[in-house]
Order: C-alpha cells, then structure tokens, then sequence
C-alpha cells in the first residue's frame, strides 16, 4: 500500500468512527441548566399533559400476611381510566385479575367467575387505578411534593441506549404517598425518581412503611409509551 493510499484509508476509518460516535451519543442530561425543584415540575407537566401512558405497578417484597397490590399492568390515561390487570395474593397464592377504571368506578374478573364484577378496591389495598392519572392527587402529585430533592447519578437508557437517565432522591411524608397506596402509614417514604432526557418520569421507586404494623417494603412504578391514545370504556 502507498503512503498516499495508507493516509486516506486512516482518515476515512477516522470519519467513519466519528461519525458513528456522533450517531451513539447521549442526549443531553434534563438537569442541564435546571434545579431539582424545576425538574420536578417539568417532569409533573410531561405527566400531566400526556394523553396517556403505559403503567406498571409492582412490589418484589410485600409483607407477609398483608392483602396488598403485587403487581399493576396496563394502559391509563386522563379520561381518567385504567384497562389492564392487577396481582393480588388469593389463598396462600397470587391471581393476576382483569381490571377496567372509568367513570369513578373499578370493574374487575374475579377468578372462577364468569363476568365483570364492580369492586371495591380499597378492599385489597389499592388504589383506584384511575386515580393514579389524577393530576392533583395522582402520582405526577408526588413530584413537586418531594422534600429535599437531590440530583443523583445519571446512567444510558432509552431507545438504542440514547437517552440520559438523570437519578433524583428525597422523601414524601405518608398522607401523600396514600395517594398511591391507601393503607401507606410511615413517615418518611425515601424516593427515587430517574427522569429522562426529554423530563419524562420513567420510574419511581417509594420505600416504608405501607401496611401498619408491617415491614417497609418498596413499591416500583414504571412509565412508558408517552402520548398513548385509548378509548377506554366499562365492560
């Protein structure tokens, strides 16, 4: 190979991998240019203003012995309603049920029968799966409500590893995190938010006390599909 065309092959693989460098880099960090306190209202607004979006609720560690959610799926949106399932324990097991949230009322399959049931979700120890799009006592409510709101570390996440995940830790006094899980009794809940690029929540984790005379354990809400359109009606 001639020095000439030795040159140029080094300089093409240096243009090739600047630019697939350049295709791979990160967006910037929500936190540019934004106190905690502004990202948390950024990241309530995206929430709020959002037609709807995919939700999971769920808990590896729930007590023993408490009738609680385990687990959450499913669209919700502002109408509000909710339509996807929920995980409760049921006679030393657990039973994923069909569940349906609009117009102020819970429809739920309950296992072995047939039909669509209206329920009482308190019952279990949920929450109305509608509420938790309310933008005043809903989730998004939680976030300019955090005290001593601290920006923590920042980790690759998103579509083909894109986005910065920007960590933001605090505390929420337990009558606001009833707003979430109703039977919440500890103060304080510590709180872990990771916000994405664009001041989205993508995930929530609340640790304490939420059934009384229980151990603390920790509720994971996880957020995608943002702009998720759905027509949800009761069965």
């Amino acid at each position: 190979m001639s020095t000439k065309t030795h040159v140029r092959a080094v300089a093409l693989a240096l243009l090739v991998g600047l630019a697939i460098t350049g295709c791979s880099e990160p967006e910037k960090s929500v936190s540019e240019g934004r106190t905690p306190a502004e990202v948390m209202d950024l990241a309530k607004k995206n929430l709020d203003d959002t037609s709807g979006v995919h939700l999971s609720l769920k808990t590896d560690d729930l007590p023993e012995g408490v009738t609680g959610v385990l687990e959450a799926n499913g669209i919700a949106t502002h109408a509000p309603a909710f339509d996807g399932s929920i995980q409760i324990p049921l006679a030393g097991s657990s039973a994923s049920v069909p569940v349906i949230a609009v117009d102020d009322k819970v429809y739920a399959k309950i296992p072995l029968t047939p039909d669509w049931s209206e329920v009482n979700p308190a019952d279990y120890g949920a929450p109305d799966p509608a509420d938790l799009m309310d933008k005043e006592n809903g989730v998004s409510s939680l976030l300019p409500a955090t005290e001593g709101v601290k920006k923590g570390e920042e980790k690759r996440g998103g579509e083909d590893n894109k986005e910065t995940l920007t960590e933001y830790t605090g505390t929420l006094p337990a009558e606001i995190v009833k707003r979430i899980i109703p039977t919440a009794s500890g103060d304080p809940f510590d709180v872990k938010y990771l916000i994405n690029s664009d001041g989205e929540l993508i995930e929530a984790d609340l640790t304490g006390m939420f059934y009384k005379d229980a151990a603390e354990n920790t509720y994971q809400l996880v957020f995608s599909e943002y702009g998720t359109e759905k027509d949800i009606k009761a069965p």
